[in-house]
């Protein structure tokens, strides 16, 4: 790759024919490459990057749920911290297409996204949770959350609003989290098959933060109770935050300045 990163390899699995082969990474020099830009927010922080490579050489084999054996790709993961651009909020890695190797690997998909930097600003014990995070498949294989996701042409940039979502949970264990609260699942998730070009970033709305508390004892009726920005509250059975409303109760904040 064009630029020092830090490259820690993880060979995940091999029950592979040809014990001698070698299974190494060996991107050429001029292989094409993927750029994977992240915007970070003031708060947050990059996640190290999930890397993903297939080879249709070098296959193991695998057992379906009824245990009949079949031949599947081979793969490997590296991980690749993204590198700060200067003194800029944007972090860069750049992924090169072809692996190269005797497997000749190719790139399938990448895992990244943003996290906070310091969830013990919202308390003490405070753990992160989820959301910020996005996979981005680049081949016609699931990714490693399932599924290929939304299909996009071309370079793929993604723009999206996060509220922090504090979530405190008693049932099966005491646990307080902060999560980042968006329009989606846990994971924003593309199939970008002739992307060249990924550009992520992630709207925080630091000053709009939202509350849930879990019931205490699990009984009929006893509900999760959300409480918005605006001091509204709903314990309507909804497991997390309405981001329709989130947006609204901002779109109204600031129309009101």
């Amino acid at each position: 790759m064009s630029h020092r990163i830090l490259v820690v390899f993880f060979v995940l699995f091999f029950s592979l024919s040809g014990c001698g082969q070698d299974y190494s990474l060996s991107p050429p020099a001029d292989s094409e490459q993927i750029t994977v830009t992240v915007k970070v927010p003031k708060e947050l922080e990059t996640e190290t990057m999930q890397v993903m490579y297939r080879s249709t050489f070098c296959t193991f084999t695998d057992h379906s749920a009824s245990g009949k054996p079949y031949e599947r790709d081979g793969y490997q993961r590296i991980d690749i911290q993204p590198v700060r651009q200067g003194q800029s909020d944007l972090y860069e890695a750049r992924l090169a297409v072809n692996g190269g190797g005797s497997c000749q690997w190719r790139l399938s998909n990448v895992t990244f996204g943003v996290t906070y930097a310091n969830p013990s600003q919202f308390g003490e014990n405070v753990s992160f949770g989820t959301g910020g995070g996005v996979v981005v498949v680049f081949d016609n294989n699931n990714s490693p959350r399932g599924g290929t996701g939304i299909k996009v042409d071309g370079d793929l940039t993604i723009k999206k609003d996060y509220y922090p979502w504090i979530k405190e949970n008693f049932l099966g264990g005491y646990s307080k989290r902060i999560n980042l609260a968006f329009e989606g699942s846990n994971y924003l998730s593309y199939q970008a098959l002739g992307a060249r070009q990924v550009y992520f970033e992630p709207v925080l709305h630091a000053d709009f933060v939202v509350y849930s508390v879990g019931p205490r004892v699990k009984k009929e009726g006893n509900y999760t109770t959300i409480t918005y920005p605006n001091g509204s509250v709903e314990t309507d059975g909804r497991w997390g935050p309405n981001i329709r409303k989130l947006q609204a109760i901002r779109s109204a904040a600031e129309n009101k300045e």
